[in-house]
């Protein structure tokens, strides 16, 4: 893996990052509606001032005023990007994008990882299985499974696990990430809880998303079974156990780690929905809440974040690719 080849994949993600964050800007200023009116004339009222100057304040505070000319807002955008300024956001009234984001970026990293390692852990042994036992009912089942998963929307999963487990059972929370009774921190009561509030939410993703895992892992493998090495090795002896896990499952992952990264995106993307299910305050959460309320300032915010960690995901899953295949180079030119 070359300098020059890793330097023009950072320089094509931060071109990516600049170009995403241009077309975020104008889309969310040709949709109609605004927060700032509604705001202006509360704060008017509370601090008995004109409606003008209420205006006035607010725009100051958040970074954006919808009445000036759309470069002058992007220049203003942009030079409060330099300085790691997200603005203040319109419907959190006081609380700047940038502390929103602190808050609830963590809890989707930590819901997102942890499905997506079990799922995929969980599916590409599955997938292994199926590729290895192609004559048995193994097969069939895990194959009509994936359909039926993959063709109900994720959101539709959650609210029947929702009302099935919270409300008809009650044995799991309907809203919120830990208990407040809890002490937030590094011990065991605290992550105990964390789990606790996060398990259907974790569930949701690693139910719609084995199933996926477990074809693309069967497709992979049945191809690896080809090689003439994988016959080589059972010519000689190699038991069933050893050959699936030494020699099949370990060449057979490799390309599904740029899948990874796709499907790590894919999730981010679809965390709206599921968030605002369960009311998990994290990134998906606050754009459903930000969406409904034309609060432009945080949905700016969150998208770029969103975008930029989607991007990093994929180019780090192309360095990783890479490395873990000899046979696999970055352009150089």
């Amino acid at each position: 893996m070359s300098l020059k080849g890793v330097l023009k994949r950072i320089g094509v993600s931060l071109i990516t990052v600049f170009l995403a964050m241009l077309l975020t800007f104008f889309l969310l200023r040709m949709t109609p509606g605004s927060a700032i009116d509604t705001w202006a004339r509360d704060f008017a009222t509370q601090r008995g001032m004109s409606l003008e100057e209420a205006y006035r304040q607010i725009t100051a505070m958040i970074n954006y005023n919808p009445k000036e000319p759309i470069f002058t807002q992007l220049g203003r955008y942009l030079g409060g990007l330099l300085h790691g300024n997200l603005g203040m956001s319109m419907i959190y009234q006081n609380v700047s994008v940038n502390e929103i984001i602190a808050n609830a970026l963590p809890w989707t990293l930590f819901v997102l990882s942890v499905s997506l390692v079990i799922s995929f852990l969980i599916g590409i042994n599955l997938g292994a299985m199926m590729a290895f036992k192609r004559k048995t009912v193994l097969d069939p089942i895990i194959s009509i499974y994936a359909i039926l998963t993959s063709s109900v929307p994720n959101f539709i999963v959650g609210i029947l696990l929702l009302v099935i487990f919270a409300f008809q059972f009650g044995w799991f929370p309907v809203n919120g990430a830990y208990d407040p009774i809890v002490e937030p921190g590094f011990n065991l009561p605290f992550i105990l809880n964390v789990l606790y509030h996060g398990a259907l939410p974790i569930l949701t993703y690693v139910i719609t998303t084995i199933g996926t895992w477990a074809l693309t892992m069967k497709g992979s493998a049945v191809n690896v079974l080809g090689e003439d090495y994988i016959v080589a090795a059972s010519i000689r002896g190699v038991s069933e156990r050893t050959l699936m896990s030494r020699y099949v499952k370990r060449n057979a992952m490799l390309p599904l780690i740029t899948t990874l990264a796709v499907n790590f995106g894919f999730m981010l993307g679809g965390s709206p929905l599921i968030e605002n299910v369960f009311s998990y305050p994290g990134m998906g959460y606050y754009i459903g809440q930000a969406t409904q309320q034309r609060d432009y300032t945080l949905m700016q915010g969150l998208l770029l974040v969103t975008s930029i960690a989607v991007i990093l995901a994929n180019l780090a899953s192309d360095l990783i690719y890479a490395k873990l295949d000899p046979r696999v180079k970055l352009e150089e030119g």
